[in-house]
C-alpha cells in the first residue's frame, strides 16, 4: 500500500448518470414542434397570473377585514405582506426541488397544496390564524416564480426565449393590477372572506388547466381529505346538534362507510377480469389504462353520494338514509383510490415507490388540512350546503378516469420515468453501460 496516498484517493470516483440528447433527438424539448412547446408552458401563464391575484386580490377587502377583526388598517395590510413575504422565500425552496424531481411534478403538487390555504384564509377564526394561512398559501403559490423561467429555458435555446419570456413577465407584472380590478367586484358587494372563495375558484380552475399527469395525486388527496373531514361532520350531523345520537351511536354511523369500502374488493373482481382481458388483447403488454374501468363508475357515484348525504341530513329524515349515502361514498372512495394506486404502480414500475410517496404526501397534507376547516364549514354554510360544496368539487374531478382512459398513453409518453416502461418505446432510452449518464429534466 502506498502510504503517500490518502484514503479518499483510493476510492473509485462514482459514475455519473447522464442522458445526453443527440442533436436531432425528438425527445429533446428544444426539438419539439412549436405547438408542443406552447402547450408545455402557455397553460402555466394563467397560474402565474393567479399568483399575483392572490396578493393584490386581498387589497380591496382590507377595509372590511379590518372592521370584522377590529384591527387597524395597518394591521389588516399584514394579510398582503405575509403572502408577499412568502412569495420571496418560496422560490428558494421550490427551485432546487424542481431541479431534482423535474418541474412538472413540482408545479402540480406545490400549487395544489396552496389551494386549501385559500379556504383556511376564508374561515380563519382570528388574525393569527389568518396570517399563518396567508403565509403558507404564498409559500406554495410561489412555484411559478421559481420555475417558469427555467421551463422556458428548457424548451428554447438562448436565441429564442425572448417572446415566451415577454409573456411570462407580462403575467408577473400585470397580474397585480388585474387581480385588484377583478376582486374589487367581489369586495364591493360581498363580505371580505368571499374574496378568498373567489380566489379558490379562479386559482383552482387554472390549476386544473395546468395539471397533465398527476391526476392520481389530486384524487388521492381530495379523497383522504374528505375522509378526515367527515370525522367532525358526522359528530355534527348525527350527534347532539343534529339527530341527537350519543357517541356510540355516532360511531355506528361510520359502519356505513366501512360497509361500502368492504364491498370494494368484491367489485374489484369485475375490474380485474376486465384488466386481464385487455392485457391478453394487447399480447401481454403493459396497459395501465385498463385499470380505470370501475373507477369511471365510481367517479360518477362519488358526487352523487355526497349530494345524497348532504340533502338527507335534516332531522326529519331517518338517519339511516344519509348512512346509506355514506356506504355508496365508501365504495366510491375505495374504488377510485385503488385506481390511483394501481395506475401509478403500473405506469412507473421501478419508480413506483417515489411516485406513491408523492401520492402519500398529497394524501397526508390534505388529511391534515381538511379537518381544520371542516367543522366551521358545516356550521357556517349549513349541513346541506357544506355537503353540496364537497359534491360540487367532486363533480370537477369526474372526468379524471375518463381522461386517463382516453389519453393515458400520450400522457405517459411525456413522463421520462413512465416512458421507460412502455412496451412500444422499449429500448429507446437504453444507456451506454460504460459511458457517463447525464439526465436533463423538463
Amino acid at each position: 500500500m502506498d502510504r503517500g496516498r490518502s484514503s479518499a484517493e483510493e476510492q473509485p470516483i462514482p459514475k455519473q448518470r447522464i442522458i445526453k440528447f443527440e442533436p436531432d433527438d425528438p425527445d429533446n424539448p428544444q426539438n419539439w414542434r412549436s405547438w408542443r412547446k406552447l402547450l408545455a408552458w402557455l397553460p402555466i401563464i394563467p397560474v402565474d397570473l393567479c399568483v399575483s391575484f392572490g396578493a393584490s386580490g386581498f387589497s380591496p377587502a382590507t377595509t372590511k377585514f379590518a372592521a370584522a377583526f377590529d384591527v387597524s388598517s395597518e394591521i389588516a395590510i399584514l394579510g398582503l405582506s405575509m403572502y408577499t413575504l412568502a412569495l420571496a422565500i418560496g422560490p428558494m425552496l421550490n427551485a432546487p426541488i424542481s431541479e431534482y424531481f423535474g418541474r412538472l411534478p413540482v408545479y402540480i403538487i406545490s400549487y395544489g397544496i396552496s389551494l386549501p390555504f385559500f379556504i383556511g384564509s376564508a374561515l380563519a377564526p382570528n388574525l393569527g390564524g389568518f396570517l399563518v394561512m396567508r403565509f403558507l398559501c404564498g409559500l406554495f403559490q410561489s412555484v411559478t416564480i421559481a420555475n417558469l423561467g427555467g421551463t422556458i429555458a428548457d424548451l428554447y435555446d438562448a436565441h429564442h426565449t425572448g417572446y415566451p419570456m415577454s409573456i411570462f413577465i407580462w403575467a408577473a407584472t400585470g397580474g397585480s393590477s388585474i387581480g385588484f380590478f377583478l376582486l374589487a367586484f367581489v369586495a364591493q358587494y360581498r363580505p371580505w372572506y368571499d374574496v378568498f372563495w373567489a380566489l379558490l375558484g379562479i386559482c383552482g380552475g387554472c390549476w386544473l388547466i395546468m395539471a397533465i399527469i398527476l391526476f392520481g395525486a389530486l384524487y388521492n388527496g381530495y379523497l383522504y381529505g374528505i375522509t378526515f373531514l367527515l370525522n367532525g361532520a358526522f359528530t355534527l350531523v348525527f350527534g347532539a346538534k343534529g339527530h341527537g345520537l350519543d357517541t356510540l351511536q355516532v360511531g355506528l354511523c361510520f359502519l356505513g362507510i366501512a360497509g361500502g369500502i368492504t364491498i370494494g374488493p368484491f367489485t374489484n373482481i369485475i375490474q380485474e377480469r376486465y384488466y386481464q382481458r385487455r392485457v391478453r388483447q394487447a399480447n401481454g403488454a403493459n396497459v395501465p389504462e385498463a385499470r380505470v374501468f370501475m373507477a369511471k363508475i365510481a367517479a360518477v357515484a362519488f358526487p352523487i353520494s355526497l349530494f345524497w348525504f348532504a340533502w338527507t341530513t335534516y332531522r326529519s329524515i331517518n338517519p339511516a338514509v344519509p348512512v346509506l349515502a355514506t356506504a355508496l361514498w365508501g365504495w366510491s372512495f375505495y374504488t377510485i383510490l385503488l385506481m390511483t394506486y394501481t395506475y401509478t404502480e403500473d405506469s412507473y414500475k421501478r419508480y413506483a415507490a417515489s411516485a406513491l410517496a408523492g401520492l402519500g404526501l398529497i394524501r397526508n397534507v390534505a388529511g391534515a388540512g381538511f379537518p381544520l376547516f371542516g367543522d366551521q364549514m358545516f356550521v357556517n354554510l349549513g349541513y346541506q350546503w357544506a355537503g353540496s360544496l364537497l359534491a360540487f368539487l367532486a363533480l370537477v374531478l369526474v372526468p379524471i378516469p375518463f381522461i386517463l382512459s382516453r389519453y393515458g398513453v400520450e400522457l405517459r409518453k411525456r413522463s421520462p420515468w413512465a416512458r421507460e416502461h412502455m412496451d412500444e418505446l422499449k429500448g429507446e432510452d437504453e444507456r451506454d453501460a460504460d459511458g457517463p449518464d447525464i439526465e436533463q429534466k423538463v
